[in-house]
């Protein structure tokens, strides 16, 4: 049953939920819950959206429902290691440590796993779009997000079969996907060399144009509605009888009835302290190249399938993405990773882009060895799990939202879209 809102305010510490983490998937999670009448406290070290909200490449992924890696990946798993710059990179160094993972990963690779996997993930993706349509329209902030399609282009003759093959395997999975030829995709992006031979469309995607001002529309909804952001770091927490507490770095403890663990890449150790449960949590290092003054290069996102990133649009320019890299929490950036996407565009369009001003990121991805996320309800309800997402963290954010607080209220409150099976996203598949 959802807790009766006390009367008032937040009164000291004390709140309905509280949400470690203000990234997209929490502040919706706020957002959503304050809804319902609970009284919310958002804890994180930062501002909010400032994680790896703020850098993600801002495109609503829809279709991207196979795991990260298939059996090729073994065959790659030289270059990944000797190539710095490669667009999967495991490093060197951080490789004892990721053998667990990456055993986990390929286990996840046998027929029946895989399956469950790709059904996991399409259940998610098929209700993104139109639940993060709602919630922006609910905010008035519908004009962040254009639902405009994207593609995936290919530029080789000889991975036209790849292309070919990737459409049959979406088909059959049901994803709405077309095929075009180079001159219908430069007809929508005329700034697209000719080179490009041709390409998948896929409609039902979207992007967003500037990922931060998601997180900063949805706080200020949350806002409005009594939710109250603290930066702070919660250390570690317990569940008791009557609920639970967290210990802080800055303001000691803080009490709450629920507590939703929605702070990525950093929640293993706190997933095991409050839920104990032990996930075996890696990190994907996401990089981004920021090109100012690129705002009209193209009109979508568009992928390169043999260069492996995306270029999406923005009110700020061009956004460069979507390498990939293991090397876990702690090792500096190599920022290399992210300037190097500057020459691997070279060659896409008709005039090169321009990098002058551009600035480089990097961030964490929380990513799990199926590729799934945790989404769950554990010790009698007090805890719920909203992490995991990899890189489909800003696409399935508002959908986690849903199911979160579907956990929240037991059920009590109408969904807007058929909840999936919720079994695919246990935190207890990995005991």
């Amino acid at each position: 049953m959802q807790v009766s809102p006390s009367p008032g305010g937040l009164s000291g510490n004390d709140a309905d939920i509280a949400i470690i983490g203000a990234g997209v998937i929490g502040t919706a999670c706020a957002l959503m819950l304050s809804r319902r009448g609970f009284r919310v406290l958002v804890i994180d070290q930062n501002d909010p959206g400032m994680g790896a909200s703020w850098g993600n490449a801002g495109h609503m992924a829809t279709e991207q429902i196979f795991p990260i890696a298939d059996a090729s990946i073994l065959k790659r798993l030289p270059g990944m290691l000797m190539d710095p710059l490669g667009p999967l990179r495991l490093d060197w160094r951080y490789f004892p440590r990721a053998i667990p993972w990456f055993s986990r990963l390929l286990w996840n690779l046998r027929k029946t796993p895989y399956r469950k996997t790709v059904a996991g993930i399409r259940a998610l993706n098929q209700s993104s779009l139109s639940t993060w349509r709602a919630l922006l329209a609910s905010i008035d902030h519908s004009h962040l997000l254009k639902d405009q399609g994207s593609f995936l282009i290919h530029e080789r003759a000889d991975t036209r079969h790849d292309i070919d093959a990737l459409h049959t395997r979406m088909l059959e999975q049901q994803v709405n996907v077309e095929h075009w030829q180079g001159d219908a995709i430069r007809q929508l992006a005329p700034q697209l060399s000719q080179r490009i031979r041709g390409g998948l469309f896929f409609p039902d995607t979207a992007h967003v144009v500037n990922p931060w001002r998601v997180v900063n529309a949805m706080v200020e909804a949350a806002r409005h509605n009594g939710v109250q952001f603290t930066r702070n770091e919660v250390l570690t927490g317990k569940v008791d009888d009557q609920g639970v507490t967290l210990q802080t770095s800055e303001s000691g403890q803080i009490r709450a009835h629920k507590v939703v663990l929605a702070c990525g890449a950093h929640s293993a150790s706190l997933a095991k302290a409050l839920a104990g449960v032990r996930v075996p949590l890696d990190t994907e290092r996401g990089y981004h190249l920021m090109l100012p003054g690129e705002q009209n290069r193209l009109p979508v996102a568009v992928t390169s399938l043999e260069r492996r990133f995306i270029m999406t649009p923005m009110e700020e320019g061009l956004r460069l993405a979507g390498t990939v890299e293991f090397a876990g929490l702690k090792q500096s950036p190599n920022m290399q990773r992210a300037w190097q996407l500057h020459p691997l565009s070279q060659g896409l369009f008709k005039t090169e882009l321009d990098a002058g001003s551009a600035t480089a990121w990097m961030g964490f991805r929380p990513s799990l060895p199926d590729s799934l996320p945790i989404i769950d309800s554990v010790k009698d309800g007090k805890v719920l799990l909203a992490f995991g997402h990899h890189h489909l963290g800003l696409t399935q954010a508002a959908v986690t939202a849903e199911i979160i607080t579907q956990l929240a209220t037991d059920g009590e409150t109408p969904a807007t879209f058929p909840l999936p099976d919720l079994e695919y996203y246990k935190a207890n598949r990995f005991a």
